[in-house]
């Protein structure tokens, strides 16, 4: 048991077997470094069908990989779609609403942060419910909180009713976020856990595809809406309402899939997650739910006192949760456990500045070195200078009659961009399970890291954009491998809520990023470039301190 850990609920008439051997792991085997490394004692499928009993792992492996996995692949995929068209949906919105928003550089940072700051005050909150009250309910509930408030936010006239609904829209997403993973993840065997992860990772790009491409159509196609003295409702809103409809689809998909069976477990509710098993085994292989071999779970449980059974009775249902919520908290910063907690926060932290602080800027900066070469055909130029035109001679510089209007280039080149992503995604799906997590993260943040320096030394449009497509296409497998790594290292009791917290230290890496390369180009452009650089190389080889969790048992 890891140190520190609550004593899970006892039910005396579950069907679970106290057999400690086969899925325990230990307080040393956690300082040795060696979480999800201990092999599970080797039972054949014979074996378990004539005694009839499994452990978790086992009886994931006995339900067969099939059509309930691929349902599930595609659900959880679009759930992460939907969540990625919703944060970078801002970077397209950006150009044409500066003039209805009245938007200057630093403005626009901050409407770029907002939604990080939203993901922060939410990712703790439903990260440590969901490990108290179940994945599912989470995830429906913050995916329509998430789509309203993307409607909401498309009828507000001012900038700041604007901020305050992408800020709710955030604290949404803040729930959708860290649970998914613990949710998809607690569905898979160890051997297809690292390549499903992988390609789950891939509806990111998905996402980002679909709102390059919405954009180019609706913002870029100048499509009409309506507009009195009072309200305005023109591209850029009807894009975002539209952003909130695959929102609202994955809330009523949500409600077709079971509850973790792993989550399950974890509180001692064995015969809900056999129930479940049963219905997965049904459904992949077409036969009877009963002739699924596994009647009885073995988990390594440990009994409560007479007195801790009494205290729990006595606590209300709401009670208890935020009992669970506040010692779920604080074992994520007891040893053995600090160690991967400090380790996945600071990964996530710089990772996160460099993802979200260059990506979300790329349609900004293709539009100024589009606004440059219009000025000035055929002269090269790098970014620095490309940017002291606009703000002190072009469209950003004060008293300047406001532009929405935004080149087919500008799009294009986005939708290139992004697209760069898919051939990293599909080696990340292939190789994730082969080469390791910590190839991937290693390999894409130096990779990043070097692509966000050369941006200094680029001097055409053509460079920009070859550079922020190698850009990311490298950091979209280091995205795959740091979600794979995040979910496998903590155990199950604590998976979403220390998910959950690593996800804090990536919005704030994402709100000081926007902010600080905001605040940078335009005052001193050298700077952010180099900055980015310098904190993905280092964080992405701190993995090298965190155990390794390739095709290993859930902890």
């Amino acid at each position: 048991m890891v140190e520190g850990e609550p004593p899970l609920k006892h039910n005396p008439d579950c069907d679970v077997t106290d057999e400690r051997v086969l899925n325990g792991r230990g307080a040393k085997d956690l300082e040795l470094g060696t979480i999800g490394t201990k092999e599970l004692t080797k039972v054949h499928p014979d074996v378990v069908k004539s005694s009839d009993k499994a452990d978790f792992e086992q009886a994931i492996e006995l339900t067969r990989y099939g059509k309930f996995h691929y349902i599930l692949l595609a659900i959880c995929g679009f759930v992460s779609t939907s969540e990625e068209m919703d944060v970078v949906s801002m970077s397209f919105i950006l150009p044409s609403a500066q003039c209805d928003l009245k938007l200057n550089t630093h403005t626009k940072g901050w409407l770029n942060s907002i939604i990080f700051i939203g993901m922060m005050a939410g990712a703790y909150t439903w990260g440590s419910v969901a490990d108290s009250l179940g994945r599912k309910k989470v995830l429906i509930a913050s995916s329509f909180m998430n789509a309203i408030c993307i409607v909401a936010s498309s009828f507000s006239q001012s900038y700041a009713l604007f901020m305050l609904f992408r800020f709710l829209n955030g604290a949404a997403l803040g729930g959708s976020g860290p649970v998914i993973w613990s949710y998809f993840a607690e569905f898979q065997p160890k051997s297809k856990r690292g390549s499903m992860l992988s390609f789950m990772a891939a509806f990111w790009t998905l996402g980002n595809l679909f709102v390059a491409g919405l954009a180019w159509l609706i913002i870029g196609g100048q499509i009409k809406g309506f507009e009195t003295s009072d309200f305005v409702y023109n591209s850029w809103r009807i894009f975002l309402l539209i952003c909130a409809v695959p929102s609202f689809i994955v809330a009523a998909l949500l409600c077709f899939l079971p509850e973790s069976p792993k989550f399950l477990l974890s509180q001692g509710r064995s015969e809900e997650a056999i129930a479940i098993f049963r219905y997965i085994y049904h459904i992949n292989t077409g036969n009877h739910a009963d002739d699924y071999p596994v009647k009885h779970l073995i988990y390594e449980e440990e009994e409560l006192t007479i007195e801790e059974k009494a205290k729990i009775a006595k606590r209300g249902k709401y009670t208890n949760m935020i009992f669970d919520i506040l010692d779920n908290s604080k074992q994520l910063f007891v040893s053995p456990i600090l160690r991967y907690t400090v380790i996945s926060i600071t990964i996530n932290f710089t990772f996160h500045i460099g993802y979200y602080g260059l990506m979300m800027w790329f349609p900004e900066l293709f539009n100024r070195f589009d606004e440059f070469s219009v000025s000035h055909p055929g002269v090269s130029a790098s970014v620095c200078q490309v940017t002291d035109y606009v703000i002190n001679t072009g469209s950003q510089q004060h008293d300047t009659i406001c532009s929405s209007n935004i080149s087919e280039s500008v799009f294009r080149e986005s939708l290139i961009t992004v697209a760069a992503a898919l051939p990293s995604n599909i080696v990340a799906v292939l190789l994730m399970d082969r080469l390791g997590r910590k190839f991937f993260l290693v390999f894409s943040t130096v990779s990043s890291g070097l692509c966000s320096a050369s941006m200094y030394f680029v001097y055409n449009r053509t460079h920009n954009m070859i550079v922020s497509a190698t850009f990311s296409s490298v950091i979209s497998c280091g995205n795959a491998a740091l979600d794979c790594l995040i979910t496998e290292i903590f155990p199950t009791n604590l998976r979403a809520t220390g998910i959950a917290i690593s996800m804090v230290a990536a919005r704030l890496g994402g709100i000081i990023g926007n902010i600080v390369i905001a605040t940078l180009l335009d005052m001193y452009c050298p700077a952010p470039t180099f900055i980015v650089a310098g904190l993905l190389i280092g964080g992405g080889l701190l993995c090298l301190f965190l155990p390794n969790t390739t095709r290993e048992p859930l902890s």
